[in-house]
């Protein structure tokens, strides 16, 4: 429930401040009790629940429902790669994302909603796979709001990239993943640990080198998302305690709502275009 009264401790500076002060009188950090839901927001997206944890779930169910919508196109296999694929239709429905999409018709929320829908059976496994593996590493030594942060970030940009170079229809997960490597690299350079940003090295040279192996990998959204993360993580602080600040909180919200309100509006506007 939302604290009203007593102190909370600031993100910023780790000192105890009233729950309504303005800014904090040690550090001047913006409504470290915001408004009274700090307490609660942190523990939510900090121990109650596991955000990597939740995109994967909504990334296996929005397969499932993408299947659902368009089932015939689930038999059109043209080869390992695309077994269980969903159709074209129901992706743009639930948001996929192109440069006509998005630099033609301005539906700018698909550089998010994109991110979590994928094109078969082996891409959703073998993403899901990475984001276990890499997500609770960025969460650990970046915080779960910026980790949740710079994983959209990443998927963003990469896809903005992608947008403006090819204009291909595009989804998947993998330019945040990209992201995230990049993101554990500038820990690892920043706190000076050689072996970790080598083997993290390795991994993302592999995983560039498969992407220009296999056919129909978007190597423009995974280049762009892997420098969208870098360059995020460079800007963020490295803090013990790893405390998310209120703009960060207030920002991880937002992300949420505009991608929740994004599949909203390519289902209607898709599915009027379908039946108008």
């Amino acid at each position: 429930m939302r604290q009203v009264e007593g102190s909370v401790v600031c993100p910023n500076c780790g000192r105890l401040v009233g729950v309504n002060e303005q800014q904090c009188p040690f550090c001047g950090a913006w409504r470290p009790g915001l408004f009274g839901w700090a307490t609660v927001l942190r523990r939510t997206l900090g121990g109650r629940l596991d955000l990597f944890s939740a995109i994967v779930t909504t990334c296996v169910t929005l397969y499932a429902v993408a299947c659902l919508l368009q089932p015939e196109a689930l038999f059109e296999s043209r080869g390992l790669l695309s077994i269980l694929s969903p159709g074209g239709r129901a992706l743009y429905q639930l948001g996929m994302t192109s440069g006509a999409v998005t630099l033609g018709l301005g539906w700018w929320w698909t550089l998010l909603t994109a991110i979590y829908l994928h094109g078969s059976l082996l891409h959703i496994v073998f993403n899901m796979m990475w984001i276990r593996n890499l997500g609770p590493a960025v969460t650990e030594v970046y915080g779960p709001g910026r980790a949740f942060l710079l994983f959209n970030l990443a998927g963003a940009g990469g896809f903005l990239v992608s947008n403006v170079m090819s204009g291909a229809p595009t989804i998947g997960a993998s330019g945040s993943i990209f992201g995230l490597l990049g993101a554990l690299i500038v820990y690892g350079r920043r706190r000076g640990s050689s072996v970790v940003t080598q083997q993290l090295w390795q991994w993302a040279i592999i995983l560039g080198v498969f992407g220009f192996l296999m056919p129909g990998i978007n190597n423009w959204a995974h280049g762009g998302g892997f420098a969208a993360g870098w360059i995020g993580a460079s800007l963020m602080n490295l803090d013990d305690d790893r405390q998310d600040s209120s703009w960060v909180l207030l920002t991880s919200l937002a992300l949420i709502v505009v991608t929740v309100v994004g599949f909203g509006l390519s289902l209607v506007r898709v599915t009027a275009e379908l039946l108008g």
